[in-house]
């Protein structure tokens, strides 16, 4: 394929251009063939691409886009009354055939309305799925919906659990394991979509569906795709993150306390970086939005640089595996 060209949403987010452009030239110095696209007000990215060599420069473009989305802004409101935000442009780009994937660290409510508008859903998806890795007892699993669609009907459930699949085989699992996230396993156990959305997909065919999986069963890696609504998602994944910070602080001030606890705390200390590294959420940073026509990842808003690079990592990889054409290729199998 040709050089993968990313286009960079570089207004949003917490803290601004300045440390998306820092994340998005340490990407591009990293990875020779990247090209990328920065879309945004240019008076503010000029000055953070001074230092470029001429070769680095040559790989990537200033877009200008006049307008911001506020992280607190209404969707409705990104999509009419701000038709030259940084977020549509760079969407766009992708639409037009310009670039092949559009990062963004801002509003994710606009980012799905934008996204939905601009680049249309696939062929029998009613709406985009964000989806992450989530690190595992074995390695880590997919989890979809983290918050793009609060209150999910069965159908789009079982619409999550197929791409999900898809997304899962392209990314290099040959048969991955589907599991609904439920408050039990037993099959009186759920609300009424979880067991309705469980029907269906134990008549599916063509997944390896394997029933409904718990809390403590996702971090075991009990199934390698977690179906849930955005509402649920959503709240797992802060509570994993934060639990992650949790452990880390109260394993510092364990090690802190008295002249044994520090001699132990500095033969450990290896090992608990490597720990802290596997598991920090930087890492597992950017969720795809999943069902559109085009790849669209999605970044914490309050992520550092080091986070940001990671969804540009998950774009490069995404783009690698054509990622949007073969969930197109794959779902009229898969869908009911």
């Amino acid at each position: 394929m040709s050089a993968p060209i990313v286009a960079i949403d570089t207004m949003g987010g917490d803290f601004g251009p300045r440390l998306i452009v820092q994340a998005s030239i340490a990407c591009l110095k990293a990875t020779p063939s990247l090209h990328l696209a920065l879309v945004g007000q240019p008076s503010l990215i000029e000055p953070l691409v001074s230092g470029l060599s001429a070769a680095e420069r040559a790989r990537l473009q200033i877009v200008a886009a006049s307008e911001a989305i506020g992280m607190d802004e209404r969707p409705s409101q990104a999509l009419r009354g701000k038709p030259d935000s940084s977020m549509r442009v760079a969407l766009e780009l992708v639409r037009d055939g310009k670039a092949h994937a559009c990062v963004s660290a801002g509003n994710t409510g606009a980012l799905m309305a934008l996204s939905r508008f601009v680049l249309r859903t696939l062929p029998g998806i009613d709406r985009p799925a964000m989806v992450a890795a989530i690190p595992t007892c074995g390695g880590f699993c997919q989890l979809l919906d983290l918050g793009a669609n609060v209150d999910c009907t069965a159908q789009q459930l079982y619409q999550f659990a197929v791409m999900g699949s898809v997304a899962a085989k392209a990314l290099g699992i040959e048969q991955p394991r589907v599991g609904l996230l439920n408050c039990g396993t037993e099959d009186i156990k759920g609300n009424q979509q979880v067991r309705q959305a469980a029907a269906l997909l134990s008549e599916a065919r063509n997944l390896n569906y394997v029933g409904f999986v718990e809390g403590d069963g996702l971090y075991r890696g009990e199934a390698d795709v977690v179906v849930c609504d955005g509402f649920v998602g959503n709240a797992v994944l802060k509570s994993s993150e934060g639990l992650v910070s949790m452990i880390a602080e109260r394993l510092q001030a364990v090690f802190r306390q008295g002249l044994l606890a520090r001699l132990a705390g500095l033969l450990a200390l290896p090992l608990l970086k490597r720990l802290k590294a596997d598991l920090a959420p930087a890492r597992y940073n950017g969720a795809s939005l999943l069902g559109l026509q085009g790849i669209v990842i999605k970044s914490h808003g309050s992520t550092g640089a080091q986070g940001f690079q990671s969804a540009i990592e998950r774009a490069l990889v995404e783009i690698h595996v054509n990622l949007p054409q073969r969930l197109s290729g794959l779902l009229e199998g898969h869908l009911p």
